[in-house]
């Protein structure tokens, strides 16, 4: 089996034969398609993510019923979601947003709701739930995540920062409980997909994967003109439709370098096999190169509802209305290498990775601290990748063994990078 830098194996099995039961691999038998419709736990339902996935659970209403919906403070569009599908739990951030909740909800429907991490968390472990689609952006879906691992649950993974801040956790807890983990990122699903699906028979014989990202709405900019970018400019995504925080991401890059990191722990290969290359048109989601010269690729429609659809309905594809790829429209398909000179949040993501499990941590956070005061007009946006790279110069190292510890880690190093960042000491 390939093993990552650590030593530890890949979160996908490396066998096409299905991994035995309690392994914590992504497994065709563990995720067989019941006998009755598949029931979805959405947490993070009112972002972009959780919003595809309802629409694919909306064009096949005959194999999908939903158990349980969570957004945060979205309370309007979590109260129409809730009446399309009425599942009988609900989750939002605050009390305050809880009694606005039911005071939107149709009359006669009255679910119970949830409040706050611990009721993100419960949803996560909900008995009646089959697939457990984890959609919270950034460190707040950490909790739920490892909830739902532990609990023996199909993971949908569209949390990226819970690998990025608690791979090995996540892996032991997945290995314990048989827990099935399903890359929702486009990237690493197209992956999953070029790579054979259950069992991954490819995987050792790859020499390099390769994530594609779209450059962002920066890709050409001068280096000098980035100091004067705005929020503004930083959402204006060329290709995809996605929250502020993740649309930042894709400006600074770090997103791509969050990513790596997520593709090294998902199938456990050291940071010199996963390589970034800049694809303007976002059709090629990743490509796999062989140790034969070969390379797999996966082409599709920007759209997620591709990668959720594999998802849910796996080991089944799904049929799915939408967009058709042309490739006689397109005409050409363009790439370049990255520019980390102006973009150096990708190098500090691999740097992160090399230093140590806690080292990803301190990234993640110091990014989100970073991300925030930006979209508040309160920090330049180059200055988002010199917070983070001041919060790693500060950083020794320290164990991070527990959700506990990554949490308090966490909370720390937001502390420090926003302090730092303000000029405040």
């Amino acid at each position: 089996m390939t093993r990552h830098p650590a030593g530890q194996p890949a979160l996908v099995p490396t066998s096409p034969a299905p991994a035995p039961a309690g392994d914590g691999y992504i497994s065709s038998l563990a995720v067989a398609a019941p006998d009755r419709p598949r029931r979805l736990a959405v947490l993070g339902a009112t972002g972009s993510i959780g919003v595809s996935a309802l629409r694919v659970a909306a064009e096949h209403p005959d194999r999908y019923a939903v158990a349980g919906l969570a957004g945060a403070t979205n309370v309007q569009l979590l109260a129409e979601q809730a009446a399309a599908f009425r599942p009988p739990v609900l989750a939002v951030l605050t009390e305050a947003g809880a009694r606005a909740l039911a005071a939107l909800l149709p009359a006669g429907y009255r679910p119970d709701i949830l409040v706050g991490p611990e009721g993100y968390a419960a949803m996560a472990r909900l008995p009646e739930a089959d697939v457990v689609v984890s959609a919270i952006v950034g460190a707040a879906g950490l909790v739920p995540t490892l909830a739902a691992v532990a609990a023996g649950k199909v993971v949908a993974l569209a949390n990226k920062e819970s690998l990025v801040l608690a791979g090995d956790l996540i892996r032991e807890l997945a290995r314990s409980s048989g827990a099935v983990i399903l890359p929702v990122d486009s990237e690493h699903n197209a992956l999953f997909q070029a790579l054979g699906g259950a069992g991954l028979p490819d995987l050792p014989l790859v020499e390099r994967l390769v994530l594609t990202a779209s450059g962002g709405p920066f890709r050409t900019m001068p280096r000098a003109a980035l100091e004067a970018a705005t929020p503004a400019m930083a959402l204006n995504h060329p290709t995809w439709s996605m929250g502020p925080k993740i649309s930042v991401d894709s400006a600074t890059l770090m997103n791509k370098g969050l990513e790596v990191i997520e593709a090294c722990r998902l199938y456990g290969l050291p940071v010199s096999q996963v390589e970034v290359v800049v694809h303007p048109q976002s059709i090629v989601h990743s490509l796999a190169q062989l140790h034969d010269g070969s390379l797999l690729a996966h082409l599709g429609p920007p759209d997620m509802r591709v990668a959720i659809a594999y998802c849910l309905g796996y080991p089944e594809r799904l049929p799915l209305s939408g967009p058709r790829v042309d490739l006689v429209k397109l005409a050409s398909l363009t790439f370049e290498a990255p520019r980390e000179d102006a973009f150096p949040c990708l190098s500090l993501a691999r740097q992160a990775l090399a230093a140590g499990p806690s080292h990803t941590v301190v990234l993640n956070a110091a990014n989100e601290a970073a991300v925030a005061l930006f979209l508040a007009g309160e920090l330049p946006f180059m200055a988002i990748a010199t917070t983070i790279e001041a919060a790693l110069a500060a950083h020794a190292g320290c164990p991070v063994a527990d959700a506990r510890a990554i949490m308090d880690l966490d909370g720390r190093v937001r502390d420090a990078a926003t302090k730092r960042a303000k000029g405040r000491k």
